[in-house]
Protein backbone atom coordinates (compact mmCIF):
# COMPACT_ATOMS: atom_id res chain seq x y z
CA UNK A 1 0.00 0.00 0.00
CA UNK A 2 2.76 2.38 1.03
CA UNK A 3 4.67 1.50 -2.13
CA UNK A 4 1.64 2.35 -4.26
CA UNK A 5 1.23 5.69 -2.49
CA UNK A 6 4.92 6.49 -2.92
CA UNK A 7 4.70 5.58 -6.62
CA UNK A 8 1.65 7.77 -7.09
CA UNK A 9 3.36 10.66 -5.34
CA UNK A 10 6.50 10.22 -7.43
CA UNK A 11 4.41 10.22 -10.58
CA UNK A 12 2.58 13.37 -9.49
CA UNK A 13 5.86 15.11 -8.76
CA UNK A 14 7.22 14.09 -12.17
CA UNK A 15 4.13 15.50 -13.86
CA UNK A 16 4.46 18.78 -11.95
CA UNK A 17 8.15 19.05 -12.80
CA UNK A 18 7.40 18.38 -16.48
CA UNK A 19 4.60 20.95 -16.47
CA UNK A 20 6.87 23.51 -14.82
CA UNK A 21 9.56 22.79 -17.39
CA UNK A 22 7.07 23.32 -20.22
CA UNK A 23 5.89 26.56 -18.63
CA UNK A 24 9.48 27.81 -18.32
CA UNK A 25 10.23 26.97 -21.94
CA UNK A 26 6.99 28.63 -23.06
CA UNK A 27 7.86 31.79 -21.12
CA UNK A 28 11.28 31.94 -22.79
CA UNK A 29 9.94 31.11 -26.25
CA UNK A 30 11.39 31.70 -28.72
CA UNK A 31 15.04 31.64 -27.71
CA UNK A 32 16.46 29.96 -30.82
CA UNK A 33 15.90 29.52 -34.55
CA UNK A 34 12.49 28.18 -35.59
CA UNK A 35 12.28 25.69 -38.43
CA UNK A 36 9.29 25.31 -40.74
CA UNK A 37 9.39 21.95 -42.48
CA UNK A 38 7.98 22.03 -46.01
CA UNK A 39 7.12 18.41 -46.88
CA UNK A 40 7.68 18.96 -50.60
CA UNK A 41 10.66 19.90 -52.80
CA UNK A 42 11.82 23.53 -53.17
CA UNK A 43 10.07 25.77 -55.67
CA UNK A 44 6.55 24.36 -55.40
CA UNK A 45 3.44 26.09 -54.11
CA UNK A 46 3.92 24.97 -50.50
CA UNK A 47 7.52 26.15 -50.51
CA UNK A 48 6.53 29.56 -51.93
CA UNK A 49 3.90 30.13 -49.24
CA UNK A 50 6.31 29.18 -46.45
CA UNK A 51 8.98 31.54 -47.78
CA UNK A 52 6.51 34.41 -48.01
CA UNK A 53 5.61 34.27 -44.32
CA UNK A 54 8.96 33.21 -42.84
CA UNK A 55 10.80 36.58 -42.91
CA UNK A 56 7.93 38.62 -41.46
CA UNK A 57 7.11 35.95 -38.88
CA UNK A 58 10.76 35.90 -37.82
CA UNK A 59 10.76 39.67 -37.34
CA UNK A 60 7.69 39.50 -35.13
CA UNK A 61 9.06 36.62 -33.04
CA UNK A 62 12.53 38.10 -32.77
CA UNK A 63 14.20 34.93 -34.04
CA UNK A 64 15.19 33.55 -37.42
CA UNK A 65 12.57 31.38 -39.12
CA UNK A 66 14.13 29.03 -41.65
CA UNK A 67 12.64 26.62 -44.18
CA UNK A 68 13.68 22.98 -44.42
CA UNK A 69 12.42 20.92 -47.37
CA UNK A 70 11.72 17.25 -46.62
CA UNK A 71 9.84 15.87 -49.62
CA UNK A 72 8.60 12.37 -50.28
CA UNK A 73 5.45 10.21 -50.29
CA UNK A 74 3.06 13.05 -51.01
CA UNK A 75 4.26 15.08 -48.04
CA UNK A 76 4.14 12.16 -45.60
CA UNK A 77 7.90 12.06 -44.99
CA UNK A 78 8.05 15.65 -43.76
CA UNK A 79 4.81 15.35 -41.79
CA UNK A 80 6.07 12.24 -40.01
CA UNK A 81 9.32 14.03 -39.15
CA UNK A 82 7.47 16.91 -37.49
CA UNK A 83 5.02 14.60 -35.71
CA UNK A 84 8.02 12.99 -34.00
CA UNK A 85 9.88 16.25 -33.30
CA UNK A 86 10.29 17.78 -29.82
CA UNK A 87 7.13 19.49 -28.58
CA UNK A 88 8.79 22.84 -28.02
CA UNK A 89 7.60 25.01 -30.93
CA UNK A 90 10.92 25.07 -32.75
CA UNK A 91 9.98 22.55 -35.43
CA UNK A 92 6.76 23.31 -37.30
CA UNK A 93 5.05 21.85 -40.35
CA UNK A 94 3.63 23.65 -43.34
CA UNK A 95 0.78 21.18 -43.76
CA UNK A 96 -1.51 20.91 -46.75
CA UNK A 97 -4.69 19.34 -48.05
CA UNK A 98 -2.46 16.37 -48.89
CA UNK A 99 -0.80 15.84 -45.51
CA UNK A 100 -3.99 16.44 -43.53
CA UNK A 101 -6.74 15.50 -45.98
CA UNK A 102 -6.01 13.10 -48.79
CA UNK A 103 -2.96 11.15 -47.53
CA UNK A 104 -4.72 9.67 -44.47
CA UNK A 105 -7.43 8.35 -46.78
CA UNK A 106 -5.10 7.07 -49.51
CA UNK A 107 -2.05 5.55 -47.81
CA UNK A 108 -2.55 2.16 -46.19
CA UNK A 109 0.23 2.90 -43.71
CA UNK A 110 1.05 6.40 -42.54
CA UNK A 111 3.72 7.39 -40.04
CA UNK A 112 1.48 9.95 -38.35
CA UNK A 113 -2.11 10.65 -37.39
CA UNK A 114 -3.27 14.02 -38.80
CA UNK A 115 -5.34 14.82 -35.72
CA UNK A 116 -3.70 13.02 -32.80
CA UNK A 117 -0.10 13.92 -33.66
CA UNK A 118 -0.44 17.64 -34.39
CA UNK A 119 -1.51 20.85 -32.70
CA UNK A 120 -3.16 23.24 -35.19
CA UNK A 121 -1.59 26.70 -35.23
CA UNK A 122 -3.20 28.64 -38.08
CA UNK A 123 -4.69 28.27 -41.55
CA UNK A 124 -2.36 30.32 -43.77
CA UNK A 125 -3.86 30.48 -47.26
CA UNK A 126 -6.43 28.89 -49.54
CA UNK A 127 -6.51 28.79 -53.34
CA UNK A 128 -8.43 27.14 -56.16
CA UNK A 129 -7.17 24.62 -58.64
CA UNK A 130 -7.63 25.50 -62.29
CA UNK A 131 -9.33 23.10 -64.66
CA UNK A 132 -7.34 23.46 -67.88
CA UNK A 133 -7.51 21.73 -71.24
CA UNK A 134 -5.31 21.23 -74.25
CA UNK A 135 -6.04 23.88 -76.88
CA UNK A 136 -6.90 21.29 -79.53
CA UNK A 137 -9.68 19.74 -77.45
CA UNK A 138 -12.96 21.16 -78.83
CA UNK A 139 -14.18 22.64 -75.55
CA UNK A 140 -14.32 26.17 -74.15
CA UNK A 141 -16.05 25.58 -70.81
CA UNK A 142 -16.28 22.96 -68.10
CA UNK A 143 -19.78 22.17 -69.35
CA UNK A 144 -18.34 21.53 -72.83
CA UNK A 145 -15.81 19.11 -71.33
CA UNK A 146 -18.53 17.22 -69.49
CA UNK A 147 -20.61 17.00 -72.67
CA UNK A 148 -17.64 15.74 -74.70
CA UNK A 149 -16.72 13.15 -72.07
CA UNK A 150 -20.30 11.88 -71.97
CA UNK A 151 -20.43 11.69 -75.77
CA UNK A 152 -17.14 9.75 -75.88
CA UNK A 153 -16.89 7.86 -72.56
CA UNK A 154 -13.43 6.60 -71.66
CA UNK A 155 -11.62 8.39 -74.48
CA UNK A 156 -10.39 11.45 -72.58
CA UNK A 157 -7.37 11.36 -70.26
CA UNK A 158 -6.45 13.62 -67.36
CA UNK A 159 -3.16 14.07 -65.55
CA UNK A 160 -2.18 14.40 -61.92
CA UNK A 161 0.90 14.86 -59.74
CA UNK A 162 0.70 11.14 -58.96
CA UNK A 163 -1.75 8.53 -57.74
CA UNK A 164 -3.48 9.73 -54.60
CA UNK A 165 -2.24 13.32 -54.98
CA UNK A 166 -4.55 16.21 -54.20
CA UNK A 167 -5.23 17.07 -57.83
CA UNK A 168 -5.85 13.41 -58.64
CA UNK A 169 -8.61 13.26 -56.04
CA UNK A 170 -10.03 16.62 -57.12
CA UNK A 171 -10.25 15.36 -60.71
CA UNK A 172 -11.88 12.12 -59.58
CA UNK A 173 -14.39 14.13 -57.55
CA UNK A 174 -15.15 16.20 -60.65
CA UNK A 175 -15.56 13.08 -62.79
CA UNK A 176 -17.82 11.45 -60.23
CA UNK A 177 -20.06 14.47 -59.68
CA UNK A 178 -20.23 15.16 -63.44
CA UNK A 179 -20.99 11.51 -64.19
CA UNK A 180 -18.15 11.05 -66.67
CA UNK A 181 -15.41 8.49 -67.27
CA UNK A 182 -11.84 9.52 -68.02
CA UNK A 183 -8.45 7.84 -67.86
CA UNK A 184 -6.02 8.84 -65.12
CA UNK A 185 -2.37 9.40 -66.13
CA UNK A 186 -0.10 10.01 -63.09
CA UNK A 187 3.07 12.12 -63.34
CA UNK A 188 5.89 13.09 -61.02
CA UNK A 189 4.70 16.62 -60.41
CA UNK A 190 3.17 19.55 -62.24
CA UNK A 191 5.92 20.23 -64.79
CA UNK A 192 5.82 16.89 -66.66
CA UNK A 193 2.03 16.84 -66.43
CA UNK A 194 1.74 20.27 -68.04
CA UNK A 195 4.27 19.30 -70.71
CA UNK A 196 2.05 16.41 -71.76
CA UNK A 197 -1.10 18.53 -71.53
CA UNK A 198 0.37 21.14 -73.85
CA UNK A 199 1.61 18.38 -76.15
CA UNK A 200 -1.83 16.79 -76.32
CA UNK A 201 -0.97 13.47 -74.70
CA UNK A 202 -3.60 14.20 -72.04
CA UNK A 203 -6.70 16.33 -72.58
CA UNK A 204 -7.32 18.01 -69.23
CA UNK A 205 -5.96 18.46 -65.72
CA UNK A 206 -6.37 20.38 -62.49
CA UNK A 207 -3.37 22.47 -61.47
CA UNK A 208 -2.51 25.37 -59.17
CA UNK A 209 -2.74 28.99 -60.19
CA UNK A 210 0.91 29.66 -59.36
CA UNK A 211 2.15 27.07 -61.86
CA UNK A 212 -0.55 27.41 -64.53
CA UNK A 213 -1.57 31.05 -64.69
CA UNK A 214 1.26 31.87 -67.10
CA UNK A 215 0.17 29.12 -69.49
CA UNK A 216 -3.40 30.43 -69.43
CA UNK A 217 -2.30 34.04 -69.87
CA UNK A 218 -0.19 33.11 -72.91
CA UNK A 219 -3.01 30.97 -74.37
CA UNK A 220 -0.82 27.87 -74.18
CA UNK A 221 -3.65 25.99 -72.45
CA UNK A 222 -7.33 26.85 -72.06
CA UNK A 223 -8.93 27.66 -68.70
CA UNK A 224 -12.30 25.95 -68.29
CA UNK A 225 -13.05 26.84 -64.66
CA UNK A 226 -11.81 27.11 -61.09
CA UNK A 227 -12.47 24.58 -58.36
CA UNK A 228 -13.53 26.83 -55.48
CA UNK A 229 -17.10 27.85 -54.69
CA UNK A 230 -16.37 31.47 -55.59
CA UNK A 231 -14.24 33.05 -58.28
CA UNK A 232 -10.58 33.76 -57.67
CA UNK A 233 -9.54 37.42 -57.32
CA UNK A 234 -6.57 36.57 -59.53
CA UNK A 235 -8.90 35.27 -62.26
CA UNK A 236 -12.15 37.21 -61.80
CA UNK A 237 -13.34 36.27 -65.29
CA UNK A 238 -12.76 32.57 -64.71
CA UNK A 239 -16.08 30.92 -63.82
CA UNK A 240 -16.34 28.39 -61.04
CA UNK A 241 -17.02 24.82 -62.06
CA UNK A 242 -19.98 24.85 -59.69
CA UNK A 243 -21.68 27.78 -61.41
CA UNK A 244 -20.90 26.66 -64.96
CA UNK A 245 -21.09 22.87 -65.07
CA UNK A 246 -21.30 20.83 -61.85
CA UNK A 247 -23.46 22.42 -59.13
CA UNK A 248 -22.02 21.94 -55.66
CA UNK A 249 -18.51 21.06 -56.84
CA UNK A 250 -15.91 22.61 -54.55
CA UNK A 251 -12.29 21.87 -53.75
CA UNK A 252 -9.30 23.95 -52.78
CA UNK A 253 -5.64 23.72 -51.98
CA UNK A 254 -4.71 25.12 -48.60
CA UNK A 255 -1.61 25.58 -46.51
CA UNK A 256 -1.47 25.68 -42.73
CA UNK A 257 0.96 25.75 -39.86
CA UNK A 258 1.05 22.85 -37.39
CA UNK A 259 3.16 22.05 -34.33
CA UNK A 260 3.74 18.61 -32.81
CA UNK A 261 0.95 17.58 -30.44
CA UNK A 262 1.78 18.47 -26.85
CA UNK A 263 3.41 21.79 -27.70
CA UNK A 264 2.59 24.19 -24.83
CA UNK A 265 -0.61 26.16 -25.42
CA UNK A 266 1.18 29.42 -24.67
CA UNK A 267 3.54 28.72 -27.59
CA UNK A 268 0.62 27.83 -29.88
CA UNK A 269 -1.19 31.03 -28.90
CA UNK A 270 1.91 33.17 -29.49
CA UNK A 271 2.56 31.60 -32.89
CA UNK A 272 -1.09 32.01 -33.89
CA UNK A 273 -1.07 35.68 -32.91
CA UNK A 274 2.12 36.42 -34.86
CA UNK A 275 0.91 34.46 -37.92
CA UNK A 276 -2.29 36.49 -38.02
CA UNK A 277 -0.35 39.73 -37.80
CA UNK A 278 1.92 38.45 -40.59
CA UNK A 279 -1.06 37.63 -42.80
CA UNK A 280 -2.46 41.13 -42.31
CA UNK A 281 0.70 42.78 -43.69
CA UNK A 282 0.10 44.41 -47.08
CA UNK A 283 3.27 43.06 -48.68
CA UNK A 284 2.49 39.52 -47.53
CA UNK A 285 -1.03 39.69 -48.95
CA UNK A 286 0.32 41.12 -52.19
CA UNK A 287 2.89 38.33 -52.52
CA UNK A 288 0.25 35.69 -51.87
CA UNK A 289 -2.11 37.11 -54.45
CA UNK A 290 0.67 37.06 -57.04
CA UNK A 291 0.64 33.27 -56.79
CA UNK A 292 -3.14 32.97 -56.51
CA UNK A 293 -3.36 32.43 -52.74
CA UNK A 294 -5.76 34.23 -50.44
CA UNK A 295 -4.71 34.76 -46.79
CA UNK A 296 -7.07 33.11 -44.29
CA UNK A 297 -5.85 33.23 -40.68
CA UNK A 298 -8.08 32.84 -37.64
CA UNK A 299 -7.65 30.76 -34.53
CA UNK A 300 -6.40 27.18 -34.19
CA UNK A 301 -10.04 26.06 -34.05
CA UNK A 302 -10.55 27.22 -37.64
CA UNK A 303 -7.73 24.99 -38.78
CA UNK A 304 -8.89 22.05 -36.66
CA UNK A 305 -12.34 22.25 -38.26
CA UNK A 306 -10.76 22.45 -41.72
CA UNK A 307 -8.79 19.26 -41.12
CA UNK A 308 -11.86 17.37 -39.94
CA UNK A 309 -13.86 18.55 -42.97
CA UNK A 310 -11.11 17.55 -45.39
CA UNK A 311 -10.67 14.09 -43.87
CA UNK A 312 -14.40 13.46 -44.25
CA UNK A 313 -14.57 15.00 -47.74
CA UNK A 314 -12.19 12.54 -49.39
CA UNK A 315 -13.30 9.32 -47.70
CA UNK A 316 -16.19 8.64 -50.10
CA UNK A 317 -14.32 9.36 -53.35
CA UNK A 318 -11.32 7.25 -52.27
CA UNK A 319 -13.63 4.31 -51.60
CA UNK A 320 -15.63 4.84 -54.79
CA UNK A 321 -12.53 4.94 -56.99
CA UNK A 322 -10.58 2.40 -54.89
CA UNK A 323 -7.55 4.65 -54.61
CA UNK A 324 -5.01 3.09 -52.25
CA UNK A 325 -1.24 3.32 -51.97
CA UNK A 326 0.67 0.48 -50.35
CA UNK A 327 3.88 1.35 -48.52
Amino acid sequence: MHLAIRSACAFAVAVLVLAASFATHAADYPSQTIKIVVPFPPGGGVDVVARVIAPRLGELLGQSVIIENRGGAGGSVGATFVAQAPRDGYTLLMGTASTHGTNPNVYTKLGYDPVRDFAPVALITSAPLMLVANNDVPVKTAADLVALAKAKPGTLSFGSYGTGSSNHLVAELFNSMAGIQANHIPYRGSAPMMTDLIGGRIQFAFDGIATTHGYVHSNTVRLLGVSTSRRSPVLPDGPTISESAVPGFEASVWFALFAPAGTPQAVIDLLNSKVNITLAAAEVQENFLKVGNEPVGGGPDILAAKVQAELQKWTAIVREKNIRIEQ
